[in-house]
Parts: structure tokens; C-alpha cells; sequence
């Protein structure tokens, strides 16, 4: 048993893996939690497994899964969750455009009695218009994700979460998404069933050292079929 169980899903990182795992140690290494990373290949396209498996071999705290079909980001995340022996279990983007620092203030709202605990992200848009873009953007999914399955929380969409093992896991068995909706499934299933889920601000800060997978347009109307799509499985359980 280890107090956190840390979840890295990677898909075409291995530029950045290791220097951002050597981050997040350094992060870890200054307070006192015992901890286990879970690193998982989601078959990556461009041999970034190899990297993969160099970082955790490198680690006596590291376990390692290699996926022979990608099975999508939420997938990922929900495996390696379960595979997790921590106390507290989360996971965090590995490009780290939400830097781990704020790791500590996850783990101290747990330590709080809280049931999760999740990045709100604050942009730093400047003067670059494709960030000015994805931030309408995000702020508009946003806004309609609350209205329309009435939530209270101001980002489903951050990929930096971490939970209570014992809580988060009979919500993991009830999620369907196994892409980027996955997010919002999660947040909406934790607000449904009563967790008690704490936001805390965190500095996104966007990397243009790596190339962007997401198509902003594109992946925005795949969102919107889909919140439409949960929002009839919502009410068909009697949850909205």
C-alpha cells in the first residue's frame, strides 16, 4: 500500500516523458506521501512506447502497461486507476501544461475530507490568437456543460484530477466514455452520487514545443453529440 497512485497515460510523449516525470518527482520528493506511478502506452504511433518503458524500468516505484490496441485517453485513465494500490489515486497530463506543483494542494484537499480534487484551469492568453481561440472555446463548453447538466463545477475538462481510491472507484464502473468525454462523465457522476469535489485555480500555460492533437472545431461538435448523448443516459437513470 502507498499513499498516491499517480497515473500517467501516454500517447506519442516520449520527446517530453522523461523530463517531465523527473518534474513530478521533484515535486513528490518534498512532501512526505509514499507513492507509485502507473505509466501506460496507449499505443503510440511513433514508438514512444520505447520511452515508456525506459522510464519505468529506470524506477523501482514505477509499473508499467503497454496496450496493444488504443483503447482512447479515458480508457487509459479508468485501467490505470484501478490498477492503483494508493490511498489517493489521480492522474495528471504529461506534457505538464498544468504544471505538477499543484499536486500538493490535490492531496491536501483530499487530507481535508474532501472526495476529489481537480485543476480549474486560468489561462494565460497574452497576445497569441490560436490560445485566445481555444480559450472561447473552452470557456463555451464550459458554460453549456453546466447548464445543461446542471453542475456546479467551473472545468470538467482539465486532465489533472485525483481522488479518494475507495470513493472514485464504484464511479469508474459507471462510465462509458472511453475518449475525451471521459472527463466530463466522470465530474458529472461524482456531483450525481454525492462526492464532494474541491477546485482549486491552476496556470495553464500552453506548450508549443509539442504538437496539439486536439482540432478545436472538429472536436468541439464531437463534444456537443456527446453531452447531448449523456444527458439522455442521465435522465434515462433518473439522475437530471
Amino acid at each position: 500500500m502507498v499513499d498516491l497512485s499517480l497515473v500517467i497515460a501516454c500517447y506519442n510523449d516520449g520527446s517530453y516523458l522523461e523530463n517531465s516525470i523527473c518534474e513530478i518527482e521533484r515535486v513528490l520528493k518534498q512532501i512526505r506521501y509514499s507513492y507509485e506511478l502507473i505509466l501506460i502506452d496507449d499505443c503510440s504511433p511513433d514508438g514512444s512506447a520505447v520511452q515508456v518503458e525506459r522510464a519505468a524500468a529506470g524506477r523501482q516505484h514505477a509499473r508499467l502497461v503497454l496496450h496493444s490496441q488504443n483503447v482512447g485517453r479515458g480508457g487509459t485513465v479508468t485501467e490505470g486507476m484501478k490498477l492503483a494500490r494508493g490511498t489517493y489515486v489521480g492522474f495528471l497530463d504529461i506534457d505538464l501544461e498544468v504544471h505538477c506543483r499543484y499536486i500538493p494542494s490535490m492531496l491536501l484537499a483530499l487530507e481535508n475530507g474532501h472526495d476529489g480534487a481537480t485543476a480549474y484551469r486560468v489561462y494565460n492568453i497574452g497576445w497569441n490568437l490560436d490560445t485566445y481561440f481555444r480559450n472561447i472555446l473552452s470557456v463555451s463548453y464550459r458554460q453549456l456543460v453546466r447548464r445543461i447538466l446542471k453542475l456546479p463545477y467551473r472545468d470538467t475538462e482539465t486532465g489533472f484530477k485525483f481522488f479518494q481510491r475507495e470513493k472514485i472507484l464504484p464511479i469508474l464502473d459507471k462510465l462509458h466514455s472511453p475518449g475525451w468525454f471521459w472527463d466530463t462523465e466522470i465530474m458529472a457522476r461524482c456531483h450525481y452520487h454525492g462526492l464532494s469535489i474541491k477546485e482549486i485555480p491552476a496556470l495553464f500555460i500552453r506548450r508549443w514545443d509539442k504538437p496539439s492533437t486536439v482540432q478545436p472545431l472538429r472536436d468541439s461538435l464531437i463534444y456537443v453529440r456527446e453531452l447531448s448523448a449523456f444527458r439522455k443516459q442521465l435522465r434515462k437513470e433518473g439522475l437530471l
